[in-house]
């Protein structure tokens, strides 16, 4: 199985946001810790926000957060958003789909796929919040004090 990069900012993103609870933060603040696109960000977090899972602050000191606590946001259901479809492979084109029993055991791996994620939830992924704070506070120094381009 392998997620779009879609799914991936959004995971991404509510990472980081559930690792500040107390904290607005702005999506160039986040695309910098990934090292992301900011545009592409910025559509995930709009469609997070239209889903329900961040909320946003408007304002000269606004940002998003969560908007619900982590332990209600579910993992299953985050991928279930963002991912278009689950479909493999194209059984739906093929001469041999009628009698084929790869389709069957196909849709029995994603179920029992998507069964793990639905058993998580976002604070699940973020217990050692303090750890993951850390990590993007060195990240963001360690690109702070890499040399500018030219430099010598």
């Amino acid at each position: 199985m392998r997620f779009t990069r879609y799914t991936d900012y959004a995971m991404r993103v509510l990472l980081y946001l559930g690792a500040r609870p107390e904290t607005l933060c702005s999506v160039p603040e986040i695309a910098k810790a990934y090292g992301v696109s900011q545009n592409h960000l910025m559509k995930v977090v709009h469609d997070l926000g239209k889903a329900g899972y961040v909320s946003s602050v408007r304002g000269r000191f606004g940002g998003i957060r969560l908007a619900r606590p982590p332990e209600e946001i579910n993992v299953g259901a985050i991928v279930r958003h963002t991912e278009e479809g689950f479909n493999l492979v194209d059984c739906g084109s093929c001469v041999i789909a009628p009698a084929c029993g790869f389709t069957g055991a196909l849709r029995e791996a994603m179920a029992a796929f998507m069964a793990v994620l639905d058993r998580y939830t976002l604070a699940d992924l973020i217990t050692k919040k303090a750890d993951l704070a850390k990590l993007f506070t060195r990240e963001e120094d360690a690109r702070n004090t890499q040399p500018a381009e030219g430099s010598a």
